[in-house]
């Protein structure tokens, strides 16, 4: 396994570069939706490709970033039930995830969406509507998408057999950031439960003085 970890920090570096360019993409559609905005209300102008440009760059952000989600360890968690279990826990979890459900569904939506995006390619699929774009680029994200999933998938089952096995002391890439109103919620659980440990200590000193 301590072999097959050089290659789990490629394939991180990769993704991690993916999602440091995906911003600019956010950064685009939002230049384009608020040009856009402006020229139709200023100018009574209005354009299809435009739109379709907003829809493609947001379907970019969200296949290319996919993988980078799973490498930064901020894709979806029953955090109720996980936060609950041990690290060795959840890393089994995690492998089990990604062997049984990540990988099979990645070869089978990387198997289904390659012929959709090679018949537009060659047909020259366009938009329906007037002044619209071609739309292979679009189902090629599809493809692509999954491919960089399931190569992240990969490089975390990887860290998961490694820290498994001892060879790594973490079994995630970086450690999820705890949201504002998770903080508010572990002082309130923790303050809650100060109250309940100061509770009996109360009564057996309210108690001493009723004697």
């Amino acid at each position: 396994m301590n072999a097959l970890l050089p290659l789990s920090g490629l394939i991180d570096r990769i993704n991690d570069r993916i999602g440091q360019g995906i911003r600019w993409l956010v950064l685009a559609a939002v230049l384009i939706s608020a040009l856009n905005a402006i020229v139709r209300k200023a100018f009574s102008i209005s354009s299809n490709a435009f739109l379709e440009v907003q829809w493609y760059l947001f379907a970019a952000v969200f296949m290319l970033g996919a993988g980078y989600a799973f490498l930064r360890n901020v894709h979806v968690r029953i955090d109720f039930i996980s936060s609950k279990l041990s690290k060795r826990a959840n890393a089994i979890i995690d492998a089990l995830g990604i062997v049984i459900f990540l990988i099979p569904l990645c070869l089978i939506m990387i198997s289904l969406s390659w012929p959709f995006f090679a018949n537009a390619r060659h047909s020259g699929e366009m938009s329906q509507n007037a002044g619209g774009l071609i739309r292979w680029p679009a189902y090629l994200l599809i493809p692509v998408g999954f491919s960089i999933l399931l190569l992240q998938g990969i490089s975390e089952l990887i860290k998961r057999l490694a820290f498994l096995q001892g060879a790594i002391p973490e079994p995630f890439s970086v450690e999820q950031h705890k949201s504002d109103e998770e903080v508010l919620a572990e002082e309130l659980a923790a303050e809650a439960e100060r109250h309940e440990q100061e509770r009996p200590a109360a009564a057996q000193a309210n108690k001493n003085e009723g004697r």
